[in-house]
């Protein structure tokens, strides 16, 4: 049996920038032959089953939600497709604990669809921008904003200057969810 997957979509329902409401979402899972089709919060965030769709892979079920996006919204977003092994690994490797267990809204993981190079990710320093707890496994990043994230200097624009890759951040609260929701689905 195939697991269940986590949908990140990328730069929605933040700010006064793109719309995809959850119903809207849940309705282009469907549509596409995903089963139990759930989302979390309104900030893009999507958890599906294979059901009929034909997905065996993230990167199918990437495709088929960037193509629903487009078809019944008109919208080109950046999503990301992640495993309940890819949730549970990015789990496991958290280096804040006291972060996880102290501060959980303040503890972001960015997802990146590939790792940035390592001679990008050693150039970047989150001093500059007043972060003294960041680190890295493989292509997630891990940022402890103690004075919260709102008045950070690092932003995800910074990010994808300094890295050359783009990623999408959930704080620890959402990630534990999604991969609850995700072993649930699957």
């Amino acid at each position: 049996m195939t697991s269940g997957f986590a949908v990140l979509l990328r730069g929605v329902n933040v700010g006064g920038g793109r719309k995809v409401p959850s119903a809207d979402l849940r309705a282009i899972a469907q549509d596409a032959g995903f089963a139990g089709a759930r989302t979390l919060l309104a900030s893009g965030n999507l958890v599906v089953a294979p059901g009929t769709s034909g997905a065996t892979g993230p990167d199918d079920v990437t495709h088929l939600v960037r193509t629903g996006l487009a078809d019944r919204l008109g919208l080109d977003v950046d999503v990301l497709t992640l495993t309940g092994a890819d949730l549970a690994a990015a789990i496991a490797a958290n280096p804040f604990d006291e972060a996880a267990r102290e501060d959980p809204s303040h503890l972001l993981l960015t997802f990146h669809p590939h790792p940035p190079a390592p001679d990008r990710v050693e150039a970047f320093d989150p001093a500059r921008y007043g972060i003294t707890h960041m680190a890295w496994s493989g292509p997630v990043s891990y940022t402890w904003f103690q004075g919260g994230v709102g008045p950070s200097k690092l932003t995800p624009a910074v990010l994808l200057r300094a890295l050359g890759v783009w990623g999408t951040a959930r704080n620890w609260n959402t990630v534990t969810r999604l991969a609850a929701l995700v072993d649930d689905v699957g």
